[in-house]
């Protein structure tokens, strides 16, 4: 595991290398043809300085937008690219390949697609054939904003066997209902004749997943941060959602309430955050395993990482 550091101190490390050398990971936009959706799935990408030279294979994480967004958010309005790039220089998180994919669902099999089942049957696949990531619970993590903060615990409640970590900004995992003011009560996800459909979100939501997550062994330690103004209330349900999991998982989830609201500054402040927690417990690049070594070596050996 690569050693970690506070946030305090990353912080500060930061403003002291503000004049280092400028982000060297590299972020494309990627697709491709989805059978689920009946369409081609977009996603971007980041792959960490040296990927292509170095034969290894690497962590990855699934990082998920929110209500009405895209695959661009993340990189664009997140700053994506340059928070990874200053973890890993400084050595918070090690090299690791980020994928942001785009829906235009709450990640769920909702009313206008499928996107939880082209996450999981489609997506995962994909990555785990043509990247060179690890295709292993230990180096796979899933994390998201609002609608994408759902999802992101969803996944991680209901998969808990392909999930290492979890991390959710301002999580939109709201219950009973959503606040009146949610984008969920108008989203084609889950509107169907024109009717929000209550039966569906209550589906949906993490509490339909909890007695089976609960039930097994498994767990996927979690990060929860939302901001102390937010107008949908996220602090409120975040911590409904940490006090229906702590039993279980007592000292893996984490939460913090930072300043601001249900915006960019908190999700972007949250980032370095939750990317720190979920390598606490997720496991670095290693060696991908040559025809040559398999050959040469006598012993059995376990199948090689391929991406």
């Amino acid at each position: 595991m690569i050693r970690t550091i506070g946030v305090t101190t990353l912080l500060l490390l930061g403003l002291l290398s503000a004049s280092a050398a400028s982000a060297a990971g590299q972020v494309s936009e990627q697709r491709f043809h989805s059978e689920q959706l009946g369409r081609d799935y977009p996603y971007t990408l980041y792959l960490p300085e040296g990927y292509a030279v170095s034969n290894q294979a690497y962590p990855v994480v699934y990082l998920l937008h929110g209500s009405f967004g895209s695959e661009s958010d993340w990189a664009q309005k997140g700053r994506l690219r340059r928070t990874a790039d200053r973890l890993i220089r400084l050595g918070v998180i090690p090299p690791a390949i980020i994928v942001m994919p785009g829906s235009q669902s709450w990640w769920i099999d909702g009313h206008n697609e499928p996107a939880r089942s082209a996450f999981i049957q489609e997506l995962v696949p994909h990555i785990e054939e043509n990247w060179h990531v690890v295709p292993e619970r230990e180096w796979r993590g899933v994390a998201g904003l609002s609608a994408g903060g759902f999802g992101a615990v969803n996944l991680a409640l209901s998969y808990p066997g392909l999930f290492g970590a979890a991390a959710a900004f301002s999580p939109a995992s709201y219950h009973p209902l959503p606040p009146d003011n949610s984008s969920a009560w108008r989203h084609p996800a889950f509107v169907r004749d024109g009717e929000f459909d209550t039966a569906l979100w209550e589906r949906t939501n993490y509490t339909a997943h909890l007695d089976g997550y609960l039930s097994q062994e498994l767990v996927v330690p979690l990060y929860l941060t939302a901001g102390d103004r937010d107008r949908l209330n996220a602090v409120h349900h975040a911590r409904l959602l940490k006090s229906a999991l702590e039993p279980h998982q007592l000292g893996q989830v984490h939460m913090d309430v930072l300043p601001g609201g249900h915006t960019w500054r908190v999700w972007r402040a949250s980032l370095p955050r939750g990317l720190d927690f979920m390598f606490r417990h997720l496991q670095g690049p290693v060696p991908i395993e040559t025809e040559d070594a398999r050959v040469e070596d006598p012993e059995p050996t376990s199948p090689a990482v391929s991406g």
